[in-house]
């Protein structure tokens, strides 16, 4: 299965998680020419811009640690490109979800917020 397939299905097992937790997913695989982000979700008044890594095997390590300084600042560029694409001046946070899978299933090992 290519890499990108296995991605998008990481990013659906998180949206469909957050659904559970009480999140509405507002957008999936949102791009500019210029930014891209996984998951833009909702609760309490709140948008979350989610980044989600993916790993196919634990040797390669938790997905969370490839959210380092410079993909911070372009999921915080891509967050602000998209509140003035969609007019939100209220709250907004990210978050980072790290998953694996057990070759069959997408297991989400954390969902956080960064900021």
């Amino acid at each position: 299965m290519k890499t990108v397939t296995r991605g998008h299905q990481a990013e659906t097992a998180v949206a469909e998680q957050l659904v559970r937790d009480g999140y509405q997913i507002i957008d999936q695989n949102w791009r500019t020419r210029t930014c891209e982000i996984d998951l833009i979700a909702r609760k309490a008044n709140t948008t979350y811009f989610v980044e989600v890594k993916f790993r196919a095997q634990a040797a390669q390590g938790g997905g969370l640690e490839y959210l380092g300084p410079q993909k911070l600042r372009r999921l915080h560029f891509a967050a602000q490109i998209w509140c003035q694409f969609n007019n939100w001046g209220g709250d907004y946070s990210l978050m980072g979800a790290s998953v694996t899978t057990n070759g069959i299933d997408y297991i989400i090992e954390e969902i956080l917020e960064l900021e």
